[in-house]
C-alpha cells in the first residue's frame, strides 16, 4: 500500500499533483528517488524551477522544517539546484508550451 506524497510534512496537495504529473505516485517513490532526482523529474515534466521549492523538498525528505536551511548548507543546495536546473529544465520547451497554452492548443497547467 502506498502513502500519499502529501503525507510528508510541508508537502501539500499542489506538490503532490506536480509529483503525479512527473510520474511520482507515492511518498515511498519520492523518498526512494531522493530530492535531486525527484526535482529533476518535476522539471522534465514541465515544472518551473524555483529554488525555494527545491530546498523545501530537501528539508521535507530529511524531516526538517522547511525554513531550517541556512548559511553554507543553503549555498551548497543552491549549487545542487543550479546543476539540476541546467540538466533538467528546457527553457525553450517551456516557452513553446506557454505559447501553446496561450492559444489553447494544450491543456493549461496550474501555476
Amino acid at each position: 500500500m502506498s502513502t500519499p506524497v502529501s503525507s510528508i510534512k510541508n508537502l501539500g496537495p499542489a506538490f503532490e499533483a506536480a509529483c503525479t504529473r512527473a510520474g511520482i505516485h507515492s511518498a515511498e517513490e519520492l523518498r526512494a528517488l531522493g530530492a535531486d532526482a525527484a526535482y529533476g523529474k518535476l522539471l522534465e515534466s514541465g515544472g518551473k524551477p524555483h529554488f525555494i521549492g527545491y530546498y523545501v523538498l530537501v528539508m521535507a525528505l530529511q524531516g526538517r522544517p522547511w525554513n531550517d536551511c541556512k548559511g553554507e548548507e543553503k549555498k551548497a543546495l543552491r549549487t545542487r539546484f543550479d546543476a539540476i536546473k541546467a540538466q533538467s529544465f528546457d527553457s525553450d520547451r517551456s516557452a513553446f508550451d506557454a505559447i501553446l497554452n496561450e492559444i489553447g492548443v494544450v491543456e493549461r497547467r496550474p501555476g
